[in-house]
C-alpha cells in the first residue's frame, strides 16, 4: 500500500483546521461534512468507502462501506483531487472545539487505533477500518462498543480531539488509567482494557460511571480534555426546559436574574 504523500499546515488554536497541498492528480480522503474550502482546480467526488482499493470489485467496495457503518460513519466519503498543472489546497474544519492530529502512519508501524467518528481526512491510499474488541469487558463497557476505528497505510492521516490533547508515552507494563470517552486513539501495541471503579459511594455518588478505561504500555496514547459526549450533555442540562426555564447563571433569581447577568431578551 503506497498513499500519495502530501502537505500540510493546521491553523488556528482552539477552532482548528488543516489545509492539504495537493500536488498534480494527488488525491485527500474526507468524511463528509468536513470540507471547508478550495482551490478552483479540485474536483469533488463521492466513493464508497475510503477508496484505499478501488481495484476490489463492487463486492468489495461494498465491504468497506459496510465496515464504516459499523463504526457509526456515513456509507460514503469524498475524494478531492488536484486537476490543475501546479498546486493546489484544499481545507478541512474540526465539528468541534478541539484539535486536529496529525498521524504520520509510517511512524506508528502502519498502523493506529482511534476512537469511533474521530477520522477527519487522510492521504488517498490510507485504510479507515474497525478494530474489533477480543475481550467482553471492554466491548461491553467501553463506551466505545466492541469496535473502534483502526487507520492503516503509509501515509499521512488527521483525526481531531475535544478540548486540549494530552500526548502520553508509556514504558512497557506501564498503566495509565482514563476516561473512557477521553480517549483520542493510540498505537497499537497498546494494551486496552475496562476496570470497575469499585466501592458503593464510588459508584453511586462519584459522578464519574462505573469504569475507566486501563491502558498498559509499551506505546503512545492521545487524549481529549473535552470528549463532545460531554459537551452535549452540559449544553442538554443547560438548556431551557419546558415552561421557559433556564439552568443559566441568572435562572435562580428567575427574570431578574437575567437582567443582572446580561440576558435581556425576552
Amino acid at each position: 500500500m503506497t498513499a500519495h504523500e502530501i502537505d500540510y499546515q493546521i491553523f488556528g488554536e482552539e477552532m482548528q483546521y488543516v489545509e492539504i497541498e495537493l500536488d498534480p492528480q494527488e488525491i485527500v480522503i474526507a468524511e463528509a461534512g468536513s470540507f471547508m474550502m478550495m482551490d478552483n482546480n479540485i474536483q469533488m467526488q463521492t466513493i464508497f468507502g475510503d477508496g484505499s482499493d478501488q481495484q476490489s470489485g463492487i463486492f468489495g467496495k461494498l465491504l468497506s462501506a459496510g465496515k464504516r457503518v459499523l463504526t457509526g460513519e456515513s456509507l460514503f466519503m469524498t475524494a478531492f483531487i488536484n486537476q490543475n498543472f501546479g498546486k493546489a489546497k484544499v481545507s478541512f474544519a474540526s465539528p468541534y472545539p478541539g484539535k486536529i492530529l496529525p498521524i504520520d502512519l509510517t511512524q506508528f508501524g502502519g498502523k493506529f487505533i482511534c476512537q469511533k467518528s474521530s477520522f477527519l481526512c487522510a492521504a488517498k491510499g490510507v485504510a479507515v477500518g474497525i478494530e474489533f474488541s477480543k475481550k467482553l469487558g471492554r466491548g461491553l463497557f467501553g463506551g466505545e462498543g466492541f469496535i473502534m476505528q483502526k487507520i492503516e497505510g503509509d501515509g499521512m492521516a488527521f483525526v481531531h480531539s475535544g478540548g486540549t490533547m494530552a500526548k502520553k508515552e508509556l514504558g512497557p507494563g506501564e498503566i495509565l488509567k482514563v476516561d473512557t470517552g477521553c480517549i483520542i486513539g493510540f498505537t497499537q501495541d497498546v494494551d486496552y482494557d475496562i476496570e470497575f471503579i469499585g466501592g458503593i459511594r464510588n459508584s453511586v455518588f462519584g459522578g464519574e460511571g462505573l469504569f475507566y478505561a486501563t491502558l498498559r504500555g509499551p506505546g503512545t496514547v492521545y487524549i481529549q480534555s473535552l470528549p463532545f459526549s460531554r459537551l452535549a450533555d452540559r449544553i442538554i442540562a443547560s438548556a431551557p426546559k419546558a415552561g421557559g426555564e433556564s439552568r443559566g447563571e441568572g435562572s435562580l433569581l428567575g427574570g431578574l436574574g437575567n437582567l443582572l447577568d446580561g440576558d435581556n431578551r425576552f
